[in-house]
């Protein structure tokens, strides 16, 4: 089959907002360099990547000095609320009176009345001041592993999230790969219909020849125009189908544009190691595939999620400090100063501790499970893309020897015709077998290329 060589030309602008490649020509390159750059699912996984790094630093403070700083102003009224029992109704005072003899000293008593409960009191809507600033720090010594578990915790969720970011990176080059190659596959078919449809011009023009010379029969001339006519059909649902497929082309890159582009024929290189078995090739998958590595980091992190909720069981150790200043007027305000230890000890929670446990050990049991049915899992996709690119390969060598077959049936029957030995209907069927076996050709190729794709997502490879 005649190739389809397509020049390499990608012209693309970033003005402000990443726009379609407008040049004539579309690599396959420079789509990958477009999907990774424009994919929304890509945008959201590193988002997601951004908030599990705050997370790590949120997961980090309570272990850093908290600094705290504070300051009011009030105005209150200050009446006199008496309490009952609060203070005795008489209240004994004394005071001593000397007199200038020498031997006599007289003391009197008196007796002061405090309101009771029961007499009234006086009240006003006076207010007086009161001004009032402050700082205190406080810094944790040690909980028992309660806060560092967290933040270990928290950073082995952004390590997966990571793994995460990279899944998603794999699953949109895989998707960019397979619908390039399916518009590529379609642009090849677009040449066999343009190729079909000059064939059946030419032997529309030969046959109509022939019976205006009177060689052959009417109904050649009719067969032949039928023939044209329905290679103009099939033309048309393939230039209909490339367009499609461009779209579906576009979504894969994420970007929004048009249709009015080539694509590149670009079949994929070869995947290293596709020819080994799947023993082989599969310690490379286990090593690298960012669903299994997430899973393990996600273990990992509720592994320390569990040691954290053990250390509930302890007490929490930490000191405070804090500086004051207040008093009724800003010219004469008193300062205090006073510093702690402070230690809290959950005695009894209701059980909360010993449920969270093991509602975290069953945590932990089932992404072990769902670890081990991945890993299953990855060994299935090695091995069935290492056999879809064994197939594929063994189809293009079948599939290139009939299009070659096809060929040389069409060349004869073009020369039967011609001599008048053969039929219309011979040389029909002869342009049909090709166009199929073109088309079958194509699609081998494409078959490959999108197997190794398969493969390389299977591999882990973005």
């Amino acid at each position: 089959m005649k190739r389809l060589i397509l020049p390499l030309l990608v012209s693309c602008a970033f003005a402000g907002r990443v726009r379609a490649a407008e040049s004539d020509v579309l690599t396959l390159d420079e789509a990958l360099r477009l999907a990774r750059a424009n994919h929304p699912q890509l945008h959201a996984s590193r988002a997601q990547t951004e908030a599990s790094t705050a997370r790590v630093a949120e997961a980090k403070a309570p272990l850093l000095p908290q600094v705290t700083g504070s300051a009011s102003y009030q105005r209150s009224t200050s009446n006199y609320v008496p309490q009952p029992g609060a203070l005795p109704k008489n209240i004994p005072t004394s005071t001593s009176t000397s007199t200038s003899t020498s031997t006599t000293t007289a003391t009197s008593t008196s007796t002061t009345t405090l309101p009771s409960s029961s007499s009234s009191s006086s009240s006003s809507f006076s207010t007086v001041p009161s001004y009032r600033a402050g700082i205190t720090a406080s810094e944790l010594i040690y909980d028992f592993g309660q806060t560092t578990g967290k933040w270990d915790a928290a950073k082995a969720i952004l390590r997966a999230q990571e793994e995460n970011e990279q899944n998603s990176a794999v699953q949109v080059a895989f998707n960019l790969r397979s619908a390039y190659f399916t518009a590529a596959a379609a642009r090849a078919l677009v040449k066999v219909a343009e190729d079909t449809l000059r064939n059946q011009e030419a032997h529309l023009k030969q046959t109509q020849g022939f019976v205006e010379a009177g060689t052959h029969p009417e109904i050649d001339l009719a067969q032949a125009r039928t023939d044209r006519a329905n290679a103009k059909v099939q033309l048309i649902n393939a230039q209909v189908a490339y367009d499609t497929d461009k779209a579906l082309l576009n979504q894969a890159m994420g970007i929004e544009h048009g249709t009015e582009y080539e694509v590149a024929d670009a079949p994929a290189d070869v995947v290293p190691g596709e020819d080994d078995g799947t023993d082989v090739i599969l310690p490379v998958a286990l090593k690298a595939r960012p669903d299994l590595l997430q899973l393990a980091r996600q273990i990992e992190a509720q592994e320390l999620t569990t040691k954290s909720i053990k250390g509930g069981y302890a007490p929490s150790l930490g000191v405070s400090t804090s500086l004051t200043d207040g008093g009724p007027d800003l010219g004469n305000l008193a300062w205090n100063w006073s510093a702690g230890l402070f230690l809290n000890w959950q005695i009894f929670g209701g059980g909360i501790t010993d449920a969270q446990l093991r509602e975290a050990r069953a945590n932990t049991a089932v992404l072990r499970a769902q670890y081990d049915l991945q890993r299953q899992q990855v060994r299935a996709d090695v091995e069935q893309a290492r056999l879809g690119v064994r197939a594929a390969k063994a189809t293009i060598e079948a599939t290139h020897e009939a299009a070659v077959n096809a060929r040389v049936r069409l060349g004869l029957a073009e020369g039967r015709y011609g001599a008048g030995i053969g039929s219309m209907i011979e040389l029909g069927d002869s342009q049909v077998a090709l166009t199929a076996a073109s088309a079958q050709e194509i699609q081998a190729v494409f078959n490959l290329a999108t197997a190794r794709a398969k493969l390389l997502q299977a591999l882990g490879q973005p």
